[in-house]
Protein backbone atom coordinates (compact mmCIF):
# COMPACT_ATOMS: atom_id res chain seq x y z
CA UNK A 1 0.00 0.00 0.00
CA UNK A 2 1.33 3.20 -1.33
CA UNK A 3 1.43 5.98 2.04
CA UNK A 4 0.63 9.64 1.27
CA UNK A 5 3.05 12.26 1.68
CA UNK A 6 2.40 13.84 5.05
CA UNK A 7 2.42 17.66 4.87
CA UNK A 8 4.92 19.69 7.27
CA UNK A 9 3.68 21.81 9.87
CA UNK A 10 5.44 25.01 10.66
CA UNK A 11 5.83 25.40 14.20
CA UNK A 12 7.97 27.89 16.08
CA UNK A 13 12.17 26.98 15.95
CA UNK A 14 12.86 25.02 18.67
CA UNK A 15 16.04 23.77 20.10
CA UNK A 16 17.06 20.32 17.90
CA UNK A 17 18.82 17.34 19.12
CA UNK A 18 22.43 18.49 17.94
CA UNK A 19 23.55 15.08 17.48
CA UNK A 20 21.47 14.69 14.89
CA UNK A 21 22.73 17.31 12.69
CA UNK A 22 26.39 17.08 13.28
CA UNK A 23 28.89 16.92 10.29
CA UNK A 24 29.23 13.40 8.74
CA UNK A 25 31.64 10.99 10.26
CA UNK A 26 35.32 10.79 8.82
CA UNK A 27 34.86 14.38 7.30
CA UNK A 28 38.54 15.26 7.09
CA UNK A 29 38.91 18.35 5.33
CA UNK A 30 37.62 21.97 7.14
CA UNK A 31 34.82 23.57 6.09
CA UNK A 32 35.26 27.47 5.05
CA UNK A 33 34.25 29.55 7.22
CA UNK A 34 32.16 31.74 4.21
CA UNK A 35 30.39 28.72 3.79
CA UNK A 36 29.34 28.11 7.82
CA UNK A 37 28.89 31.62 7.76
CA UNK A 38 26.31 31.51 4.62
CA UNK A 39 24.15 28.22 6.00
CA UNK A 40 23.98 30.10 9.22
CA UNK A 41 22.51 33.39 7.60
CA UNK A 42 20.12 31.03 5.50
CA UNK A 43 18.96 28.91 8.66
CA UNK A 44 18.63 31.97 10.64
CA UNK A 45 16.59 34.14 7.99
CA UNK A 46 13.99 31.00 7.73
CA UNK A 47 13.80 30.34 11.31
CA UNK A 48 13.16 34.14 11.76
CA UNK A 49 10.71 33.91 9.22
CA UNK A 50 8.83 31.28 10.76
CA UNK A 51 9.00 33.20 14.01
CA UNK A 52 7.80 36.64 13.47
CA UNK A 53 5.20 35.18 10.96
CA UNK A 54 2.64 34.66 13.12
CA UNK A 55 2.71 37.78 14.11
CA UNK A 56 2.13 39.40 11.24
CA UNK A 57 5.56 40.56 9.68
CA UNK A 58 8.35 39.11 7.56
CA UNK A 59 11.72 38.84 8.39
CA UNK A 60 12.72 42.45 6.11
CA UNK A 61 10.02 43.74 8.63
CA UNK A 62 11.57 42.46 11.56
CA UNK A 63 14.77 44.18 10.73
CA UNK A 64 13.31 47.49 9.59
CA UNK A 65 12.18 47.36 13.25
CA UNK A 66 14.74 46.75 14.68
CA UNK A 67 16.86 49.31 13.36
CA UNK A 68 14.18 51.93 14.12
CA UNK A 69 14.45 51.37 17.63
CA UNK A 70 17.46 52.02 17.64
CA UNK A 71 18.24 55.03 15.01
CA UNK A 72 15.15 57.08 14.07
CA UNK A 73 13.48 58.68 12.13
CA UNK A 74 15.10 57.43 8.76
CA UNK A 75 14.56 57.81 5.02
CA UNK A 76 13.79 55.55 3.14
CA UNK A 77 17.35 55.20 2.02
CA UNK A 78 18.85 55.06 5.16
CA UNK A 79 16.59 52.16 6.40
CA UNK A 80 17.25 50.12 3.05
CA UNK A 81 20.94 50.44 3.91
CA UNK A 82 20.89 49.29 7.12
CA UNK A 83 17.82 46.77 7.01
CA UNK A 84 20.01 45.36 4.19
CA UNK A 85 17.33 45.50 1.65
CA UNK A 86 17.02 47.75 -1.85
CA UNK A 87 15.82 51.03 -1.39
CA UNK A 88 12.55 49.91 -3.68
CA UNK A 89 11.95 47.41 -1.69
CA UNK A 90 12.57 49.83 1.52
CA UNK A 91 9.75 51.78 -0.08
CA UNK A 92 7.11 48.82 -0.51
CA UNK A 93 8.01 47.29 2.69
CA UNK A 94 7.12 50.56 4.14
CA UNK A 95 3.74 51.15 2.74
CA UNK A 96 2.72 47.75 4.08
CA UNK A 97 4.22 48.59 7.69
CA UNK A 98 2.60 52.17 7.41
CA UNK A 99 -0.99 50.39 6.56
CA UNK A 100 -0.70 48.04 9.42
CA UNK A 101 -0.08 51.35 11.53
CA UNK A 102 3.56 50.26 12.46
CA UNK A 103 5.60 53.12 11.05
CA UNK A 104 4.78 57.13 10.41
CA UNK A 105 6.56 58.84 7.48
CA UNK A 106 6.75 62.66 7.75
CA UNK A 107 8.20 65.18 5.43
CA UNK A 108 11.77 65.69 6.51
CA UNK A 109 11.52 69.60 7.62
CA UNK A 110 15.12 70.26 6.22
CA UNK A 111 14.80 68.76 3.17
CA UNK A 112 11.78 69.17 1.02
CA UNK A 113 12.19 65.55 -0.88
CA UNK A 114 13.20 63.36 1.70
CA UNK A 115 10.62 61.49 3.82
CA UNK A 116 11.31 60.08 7.55
CA UNK A 117 10.03 57.02 8.98
CA UNK A 118 9.58 56.46 12.31
CA UNK A 119 8.27 53.27 14.00
CA UNK A 120 4.60 53.66 16.13
CA UNK A 121 3.64 52.48 19.74
CA UNK A 122 2.36 49.87 17.96
CA UNK A 123 5.17 49.14 16.32
CA UNK A 124 7.26 48.85 19.23
CA UNK A 125 4.87 46.75 20.99
CA UNK A 126 5.19 44.18 18.07
CA UNK A 127 8.98 44.54 17.72
CA UNK A 128 9.11 43.34 21.69
CA UNK A 129 6.97 40.03 20.85
CA UNK A 130 9.27 39.30 17.66
CA UNK A 131 12.28 40.10 19.75
CA UNK A 132 11.03 37.67 22.06
CA UNK A 133 10.63 35.21 19.84
CA UNK A 134 13.93 35.88 18.20
CA UNK A 135 15.43 35.69 21.55
CA UNK A 136 14.54 32.40 22.16
CA UNK A 137 15.61 31.20 18.63
CA UNK A 138 19.25 32.65 19.88
CA UNK A 139 19.16 30.99 22.71
CA UNK A 140 18.78 27.38 21.31
CA UNK A 141 21.29 28.69 19.22
CA UNK A 142 24.05 29.45 21.71
CA UNK A 143 23.00 26.71 24.39
CA UNK A 144 26.05 24.97 23.78
CA UNK A 145 28.42 27.53 24.67
CA UNK A 146 29.16 29.52 27.88
CA UNK A 147 28.53 32.78 28.50
CA UNK A 148 32.00 33.73 28.49
CA UNK A 149 32.37 31.89 24.83
CA UNK A 150 29.01 33.26 23.68
CA UNK A 151 30.44 37.00 24.34
CA UNK A 152 33.72 35.96 22.18
CA UNK A 153 31.34 34.67 19.47
CA UNK A 154 30.14 37.96 19.09
CA UNK A 155 32.76 39.98 19.44
CA UNK A 156 34.85 37.54 16.48
CA UNK A 157 31.57 38.53 14.09
CA UNK A 158 31.85 42.03 14.96
CA UNK A 159 35.55 41.59 14.47
CA UNK A 160 34.50 39.87 10.50
CA UNK A 161 32.34 42.08 10.30
CA UNK A 162 34.67 45.94 10.69
CA UNK A 163 37.43 43.71 8.33
CA UNK A 164 34.97 44.02 5.66
CA UNK A 165 33.70 47.53 6.12
CA UNK A 166 29.91 46.11 6.78
CA UNK A 167 28.65 48.62 9.38
CA UNK A 168 26.94 47.95 12.38
CA UNK A 169 23.43 49.33 14.16
CA UNK A 170 24.62 49.92 17.61
CA UNK A 171 22.64 50.26 20.61
CA UNK A 172 23.45 54.27 21.64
Amino acid sequence: MIKAPETKVVSPPSCRDAASEQDAPGASEPVRVAYLIGRLDRTLRRHISEAVYPLGLTMQQYTALSVLARRSPLSNAQLAEKSLVSPQAANEMVKAMEAKALVTRTPDPHHGRIVLIDMTGEGQRLLEEADHAVATLEACMLEGLSSAQQSAFQRHLKSALKALGAGLVETP
